[in-house]
């Protein structure tokens, strides 16, 4: 197994779906006998572990708990076999140094489009900081060796002319994302005093781009309880929205262990956000035995298999979304059973197969160069 430097601007204790891939396929790689060091922005309420490197970083002002690290190359860091780059900014730059520097391929993700990040600098996405952003984010994308999209959706919005563009799901740790035992849903339920009536709900970032007011009014006049895990910039508009409706339970930022008990005890995973890479969250529901409704966009359309693991609405049609929550429930039981036959299929080891696949490739075409 190749030794990996991988480089990314938001990892632990960030809870997000870039944080989750780079941990989870770090574990996974290192099960296999390999080694994969992460370079990140220095958190005061985290100790990194071993093989873990810090980088002095500062608070991003637009954008609560996400940091800026400084592009340096910490001291100790192995020289890999293989740079990774999981973010286009300051520490995904270091990386391409370092690449550069050792002589080394240079893989990049493609997680999130740039637009997005700058969305939160303006509220206008076809402003001059987005058109500036797309354009730094080709010039990075043009500078690797291999680009990895977490879909072919991802893939298809990949604007480069001659760098290979392959496709790596983020893949879930099935071991942990399985069906819960009826008395641990049970503790979980009492312990965010959680109704017994059918459970809609969400978790993961609270982004304005996420849309999770449309899971607030296409839900109003149903007979669901509705529960939202996590945080975010947008949670305080949020609230406001929902103002005095007793359905309707934020449960604030979930451990990543109580995650497994959350997708259990709901009857419907509810996504309406569009701009999805490939949205971690609907595979680990899914993964869970619970279907997901969700927006007809994005990767959103590939993740989402419709009459299998839940079903799709065009974006912006609030009474669509009611019909496909209401058709979920009825069949919630068939469903259930669809999801857990594609749990296999879903698994972390898988993409780690393609991933090592992708890095026998640039490793093999490195060598085919340096002759």
């Amino acid at each position: 197994m190749r030794t990996v430097a991988a480089f990314t601007d938001t990892y632990r204790p960030t809870v997000n779906g870039v944080a989750y891939t780079v941990d989870a396929w770090r574990t996974v790689w290192r099960t296999r006998g390999g080694r994969m060091a992460v370079v990140y922005p220095e958190a005061e309420a985290y100790d990194p572990r071993e093989n873990e490197f810090q980088v002095s970083s500062a608070p991003f002002p637009w954008y609560s708990g996400f940091r800026i690290g400084r592009p340096s190359i910490p001291n100790g860091l192995e020289t890999p076999d293989i740079v990774h780059a999981h973010t286009p900014f300051t520490v995904g730059l270091a990386g391409r140094r370092l690449a550069r520097r050792a002589g080394v391929p240079l893989v990049v993700s493609y997680h999130t489009p740039a637009r997005e990040y700058a969305s939160y600098l303006s509220e206008r996405l076809d402003d001059p900081i987005g058109r500036v952003a797309e354009r730094y984010e080709r010039w990075f994308l043009e500078e690797a060796d291999a680009i990895v999209a977490p879909s072919r959706t991802a893939r298809e919005r990949v604007d480069v002319d001659s760098t290979p563009v392959f496709v790596v799901s983020n893949g879930v740790d099935t071991d942990r994302f399985l069906p819960q035992e009826e008395a641990t849903v049970e503790r979980f339920r009492r312990r965010y005093d959680l109704p017994e009536s059918p459970l809609v709900g969400y978790t993961g970032r609270h982004g304005h781009e996420k849309r999770i007011e449309e899971l607030l009014d296409a839900t109003a006049p149903l007979d669901v309880s509705v529960v939202i895990g996590g945080d975010g910039p947008a949670r305080s508009t949020l609230e406001r929205r929902v103002g005095d409706r007793s359905d309707v339970t934020f449960l604030g930022f979930l451990e990543r262990s109580e995650l497994p008990a959350f997708y259990t005890a709901l009857d419907a995973f509810a996504f309406p956000s569009p701009i999805e890479t490939e949205g971690l969250v609907a595979l680990e529901a899914i993964a869970c035995g619970t279907p997901v409704v969700a927006v007809d966009a994005g990767a959103l359309s590939e993740t989402v298999v419709d009459g299998r693991t839940g079903y799709h609405y065009p974006s912006g049609d609030l009474e669509a979304f009611r019909a496909a929550l209401l058709r979920t429930l009825e069949e919630r039981e068939r469903l259930r059973t669809s999801c857990l036959e594609r749990r296999s299929s879903l698994d972390v080891e898988r993409s780690i197969d393609a991933l090592e696949s992708v890095y026998e490739s640039v490793s093999t075409a490195a060598r085919t160069l340096s002759r």
